[in-house]
């Protein structure tokens, strides 16, 4: 499946078709792709998709209210080009939707989703040219954004082909993998501990107006007890084991997805089935940054 003819962003009632149960089956702890998160290596890998975005792109604008303030950009040149891309952009997007495909990612709203967010909004415009392959992105303090393959895994586990309610991000980053989540959630919630990337993530998200997309400031290893129980969590640093503030704050049926270990790391899965019952799934190997508690 693909954008084709789709316009951002889409209503979120599209974007609730049934995918398969794929991540719910036990047979998918044996499945092994290829998901590095170290930008290096992959910008390295796939230094041949260079060419997919050619010119200076063009984006246009979206009808959504963003629930979250932020500051105007300095200056009229920086709205306009984070409003001019999409039109250069969505042969890319579509092959990337294709490739994802064709990694297994079946869940028909995720590649939508997928689809739909530019993501070549979300990293620096010298790397304009990288943002479809597949491939982690450098976005400043030591931090990337997540190549498409291990966003579209991660929320397709998470999901398991159904609309979530209020869904709990930890580490927005950029503000990217955010932008796919409000598309296929009724309710996300973000918190970035770096306050130069929840400025930066503000800024990209504003010209998109989501308004089910709410930006936190603070230590996402506390999680958000005021706006608990989450229907999915999702982290996008890996810590050695999952923080228990963020297990209690799971809704019971909820899904927690999050990558786990130092170095060497698998996704793993979690499933509230009680008050005080878990049930923990391996699912495949990847590679993020670790999750560090207090905010800076």
């Amino acid at each position: 499946m693909t954008a084709k003819g789709r316009r951002f962003p889409l209503p979120l009632s599209s974007l609730a078709s049934k995918s398969s149960n794929r991540a719910a089956r036990p047979g998918n702890a044996e499945l092994s792709f290829e998901t590095p998160q170290t930008a290096t290596q992959n910008l390295r890998r796939h230094e041949s998709h260079r060419a997919l975005v050619n010119g200076k792109p063009t984006l246009t604008h979206n009808v959504l209210a963003h629930a979250t303030p932020a500051r105007t950009p300095a200056g009229a040149d920086t709205h306009k080009k984070a409003m001019s891309s999409t039109l250069a952009a969505q042969s890319p997007r579509r092959a990337m939707v294709d490739r994802l495909s064709r990694q297994g990612i079946l869940d028909p709203g995720v590649l939508a989703a997928m689809g739909t967010v530019p993501r070549h909004q979300f990293i620096d415009e010298g790397l304009f040219g990288q943002a479809y392959i597949d491939a982690s992105l450098p976005i400043g303090n030591e931090q990337t954004i997540s190549q498409p393959y291990i966003v579209a895994r991660m929320i397709e586990i998470m999901r398991n082909g159904k609309t979530l309610n209020n869904v709990l991000e930890i580490g927005t980053g950029c503000g990217y993998q955010a932008a796919v989540l409000a598309q296929l959630c009724k309710n996300v919630y973000s918190i970035e501990r770096i306050k130069l990337l929840h400025e930066l993530a503000k800024k990209n998200l504003r010209p998109l107006r989501i308004a089910n997309l709410r930006l936190h400031y603070g230590d996402g290893m506390c999680g958000l007890p005021q706006v608990a129980p989450f229907d999915g969590i999702i982290l996008a640093a890996a810590g050695i084991q999952i923080p228990d503030a963020l297990l209690q704050q799971l809704a019971i049926g909820g899904r927690l997805i999050a990558p786990v270990g130092e170095k060497q790391q698998v996704l793993q899965l979690i499933e509230r089935t009680g008050n005080a019952d878990w049930i923990k799934t391996v699912m495949e190997g990847c590679h993020f940054v670790p999750l560090r508690p207090g905010t800076i």
